[in-house]
């Protein structure tokens, strides 16, 4: 006796497709990006065109790249202020590299992202084996990188090394999509290592339940520690980029505190959590997309530039709230 069962109808299908959708944490800023590009493109026909583009990948490229690293810190249950100094040292400690001790170009930019990985490390440990907050940790870690940055450059921009100009700045930067590009590909590469590995099991874990993951075997410091140096590898990327894309080096690139603030914003209307635990790096992207069309749709329509902090104000609280929200209509979902 064969049993007929019932498909869903269009209505009920798409009723669960939506159910489905908004119980996704890119839900809702996905949502409020394709709303604010409809309302800036029906504002000023300017909105859509390839310079403008330009400019708003511009805008959220490095910062979401940091905002990749912040996500996966952030999930694990720290967080990191020091990373904005990080991208700004990383220019200079490549300069110095070729300038004064004539290193060749890429093993020079090689020599900065390992050295910021060890600022990383520094960061991890002292929060790890110390017990000090990583709040703390890197409020201190921000200060002292200040002050080697200051002391070193003199507060004095300098040019990009010639040796470090042609081919290795346009692939790294100075290309009209080339910042984009690598933003597009890290935020790939690691969605998918926080949602198929297991390194990104185990980042999750370690902020869901820090006592459920340690008695289940994972090496909660090593996840930590790994996490920290993430971070600070990637915020001396987007410096790097951002050095090459503007070809100067200067000791205000990331605006200081502006770019991990920007980053943890991002990271936090794109739908992870600050208390740890779960997070996407999708939503970072959206978020800081987001964060960028605001900015450059005030300047496109004339608004001032002020309100622009209320705004970003205003959106990490609703997307606090709205978190919230799609959390509870997760767990009553079941998933």
């Amino acid at each position: 006796m064969s049993v007929v069962v019932d498909k869903p109808r269009g209505p009920a299908l798409a009723r669960r497709a939506w159910t489905g959708f908004i119980r996704r944490r890119e839900a809702s800023v996905l949502v409020v990006a394709i709303a604010l590009v409809v309302y800036f493109q029906a504002s000023t026909p300017l909105f859509l065109t390839t310079d403008n583009l330009r400019n708003i990948a511009q805008a959220t490229a490095p910062t979401a790249i940091v905002a990749v690293g912040i996500v996966f810190l952030l999930v694990s249950g720290e967080i990191d202020i020091s990373v904005g100094m990080v991208a700004a040292l990383a220019p200079y400690l490549m300069h110095y590299a070729i300038d004064f001790y004539g290193v060749p170009a890429v093993p020079a930019i090689v020599l900065a992202l390992l050295i910021a990985a060890g600022i990383g490390l520094v960061n991890g440990l002292i929060t790890t084996r110390l017990k000090v907050p990583s709040f703390v940790t890197t409020l201190g870690m921000f200060y002292l990188l200040y002050g080697i940055l200051l002391t070193t450059s003199r507060a004095y921009p300098v040019a990009v090394p010639a040796s470090a100009k042609g081919d290795v700045q346009t692939w790294l930067g100075a290309g009209d999509w080339a910042s984009l590009s690598w933003c597009l590909l890290l935020v790939v590469f690691f969605h998918l290592v926080l949602t198929r590995t297991r390194w990104g099991l185990h980042t999750i874990s370690v902020g869901g339940n820090i006592l459920g993951a340690t008695e289940a075997g994972i090496r909660v410091n090593r996840v930590k520690v790994g996490n920290f140096m993430l971070v600070s590898t990637l915020g001396a990327f987007a410096g790097l980029m951002e050095a090459f894309r503007i070809n100067s080096i200067d000791p205000n690139i990331g605006g200081g505190t502006r770019i991990t603030f920007t980053a943890i914003a991002a990271a936090v209307i794109g739908g992870t959590a600050l208390a740890g635990g779960s997070g996407t790096v999708i939503g970072a992207l959206l978020g800081m997309f987001v964060l960028a069309v605001l900015q450059n749709g005030f300047n496109l329509v004339g608004v001032s530039a002020n309100p622009f902090f209320l705004i970003q104000g205003l959106a990490i609280l609703v997307s606090m709230i709205a978190n919230q929200y799609l959390s509870r209509l997760r767990r009553a979902g079941g998933s």
